[in-house]
Order: structure tokens, then C-alpha cells, then sequence
């Protein structure tokens, strides 16, 4: 094998946030460029709580894509936004039965105040029973942000007691539900997931399988490499690595590309959110040749995600070259009126796509 190039299937991102309005034509011309399709997170301002949401916010996707494929005529990756809606006290069953009707294979669990945009979530899962019966019914792919909310637990602790409080109970009582784990980050989510049956997976982000917490906290801390779940120990992050880059199908790509203007990242109060979506499958080349395991990367990228939601396998491929003096990254894209600032900013990377 040479370890210089290589030729995968196209990519999928199963966790990607496109943002909304004036910013989907910066978000959409990185994405289209790396991935055939990627789940679209639906934490916008408002949510996409029904399927009326879902295909508004879908033809405002589409639109910008053919606006980018237009203007940027060296791309001919075909490209298809999936779409999910984003669980409330207030989803009813009928919402899950339309959204299934309409085509949306996923919904998302965010616990409320977990994240980004994330004050509408569930307050108690006790609260959407009824709507992962329906979910389960109607086979629709639950999607969780596995962190408890709960101001007594330490930040870096949060998704260990998510997995107990809210995803094993889930889990327990729904068995016959698919359930994906979103951006686990610990050594615990990865044997949870490992430990449970066919109808549990996890998406990992590149940023989780390159940096632990002291890349953000040691010598002043780095804004834009805060995120939501938090990153973890060096221990977590070789787990993490090892899951990614081991053939496991339960294992499978999901960036979290999650860009927020500067001024929003370098402030008093700044938001989570790393944005990858200018490099991802560049930066997953790095993590997987760093441990000597490229010969995976397509499985974890680009066969296992779509197995595990039903879908065919891109026909289309791309290939991946080596630089060994690095690229370097701008230091911030256009992303709407704005600017935003991406990992590594200023930095190299040495995988690209020719």
C-alpha cells in the first residue's frame, strides 16, 4: 500500500452543523466538497421541530448547494442533506409519523441546556416515552447528546453519567430502537457502546481522535478548541483511536463541525463548537496515519455509517494525497457577514484531497 495517497468511497458525515440562512453558503461548500451526504443537526434558531421545518430548512440547504456547485465548477460530488428534527417536551407521535411519511431518518436528544441552541431539549426523558415508542415503531434512528445537565456534575464527568441516567435507561426500555451515541469522548462511551447490541452506534469526531484537554487548557486556553462534550484525557483519546481505527462497524464517522463567528469564540463567554468542516476528512487521514491504520479509514468514513442507517454506499470516490511539508490553514473563512476561525487556523495539515 502506499502510504502516500489514497482512494476511498466518498465520505458521509453523520453529525455535521450547517448553521442557517446567511451562513449555508460558506458551510455548504466545505461539506459538498468532502462528503455525499451528512445528517444535518437541527439545533437552528428556531429548531427544526416538524417535518414543515425539516423540508424549509432542506430546499434553503439544497439551494445554497446548487448555488456552490454553480460557482465552483471543479466539484462534481453529488450531494444529499439528511434531514432530522429536534426533540421537545412537546413532540408528539404525530410529528414522529409525519417525519417518517416525509423521509427523516433521525431525530436528536438534546438534554436541555447541554449545548449549543439546546434550551428547547428534553427536560426528562420521561417526557418523550411516548415518542420513542413511536420512533421505535416507525424506525427512525435516535440520536443522543449523552450528557447530564445537572450543575452537581463536574463538566468532564458529564457524558459518564449520561450513559447511566439517560442513554441505558433508554436503551433498557426501548431494545428494539437504533440508537446512535453522538461524539462520544470517553473510554467509558467506548466500551458502553461496544458492551450493547447491533442497534447501538457512536459517531467520533476528528478533533476528539487528534487533541485532549490539555491542548485546550495548557499554556491559556484555547477557545476554538472548545466543544460540547468537552475534550477528555490522553487515556480517552487513545480509546477513542483505537475504536475509530479498529474495523469496528458500531464506530463511524461524525464531525460536529460546529462554526460560531469569532467575536462568539473569543468573548467572556464563548460558545462551544469546533469548526472542522474546511479539513475533516483530511484531519481523519492524520489521526488514522499516525497510528499506521489509513487502510480503515474507509470503512469508519464511508461503509459503516451507511450500513447502520439503512443507506446505499456512495458510488463515487475521492483520493487523498500526502504532503509532507503540510498545507497551511487560513487563518479564518468567510462564514456569513462574518469570519470563522477553523482548527488548526494558521497551522499545517498533510493530507488534502487532489
Amino acid at each position: 500500500m502506499n502510504n502516500d495517497e489514497l482512494e476511498i468511497i466518498l465520505p458521509d458525515d453523520f453529525h455535521h452543523h450547517f448553521r442557517d440562512n446567511e451562513f449555508l453558503n460558506d458551510t455548504v461548500y466545505h461539506a459538498m466538497k468532502r462528503f455525499g451526504r451528512c445528517i444535518v443537526m437541527p439545533n437552528t434558531i428556531p429548531p427544526i421541530r416538524n417535518k414543515l421545518d425539516a423540508d424549509n430548512y432542506f430546499k434553503r440547504i439544497t439551494k445554497s448547494y446548487i448555488y456552490n456547485k454553480n460557482h465552483n465548477s471543479k466539484n462534481h460530488n453529488s450531494f444529499q442533506p439528511l434531514m432530522t428534527l429536534y426533540l421537545t417536551d412537546k413532540t408528539t407521535p404525530q410529528d414522529i409519523i409525519d417525519a417518517k411519511q416525509y423521509g427523516i431518518l433521525a431525530c436528536k436528544l438534546y438534554p436541555a441546556g447541554a449545548t449549543t441552541n439546546s434550551e428547547y431539549g428534553v427536560t426528562d426523558i420521561t417526557n418523550i416515552t411516548n415518542v420513542l415508542q413511536t420512533m421505535s415503531e416507525q424506525e427512525i434512528i435516535l440520536l443522543v447528546h449523552c450528557e447530564v445537565t445537572d450543575k452537581k456534575y463536574d463538566i468532564f464527568d458529564r457524558e459518564k453519567y449520561g450513559i447511566e441516567m439517560m442513554l441505558r435507561p433508554i436503551i433498557n426500555k426501548f431494545q428494539d430502537l437504533k440508537v446512535v451515541m453522538e461524539h462520544i469522548t470517553t473510554e467509558e462511551g467506548v466500551e458502553f457502546v461496544k458492551n450493547c447490541g447491533p442497534n447501538v452506534a457512536a459517531t467520533i469526531t476528528a478533533h476528539h481522535l487528534l487533541y485532549n484537554r490539555n491542548h485546550l487548557l495548557v499554556g491559556g486556553v484555547k477557545p476554538h478548541l472548545y466543544c460540547l462534550p468537552i475534550l477528555k484525557t490522553e487515556k480517552d483519546r487513545h480509546s477513542l483511536l483505537e475504536a475509530a481505527t479498529s474495523g469496528n462497524p458500531k464506530f463511524f464517522l461524525g464531525t460536529d463541525s460546529a462554526p460560531h463567528i469569532i467575536g462568539n469564540k473569543e468573548s467572556d463567554c464563548g460558545c462551544a463548537g469546533v469548526f472542522t468542516g474546511h479539513a475533516a476528512i483530511e484531519l481523519y487521514a492524520e489521526a488514522f496515519d499516525k497510528v499506521n491504520k489509513l487502510h480503515m479509514l474507509e470503512g469508519f468514513s464511508s461503509i459503516y455509517g451507511a450500513n447502520f442507517y439503512g443507506l446505499p454506499i456512495n458510488k463515487q470516490k475521492i483520493k487523498l494525497k500526502k504532503s509532507y511539508d503540510g498545507i497551511k490553514i487560513p487563518d479564518k473563512y468567510n462564514f456569513g457577514n462574518s469570519f470563522v476561525k477553523p482548527l488548526r487556523a494558521g497551522e499545517l495539515i498533510h493530507w488534502y484531497i487532489d
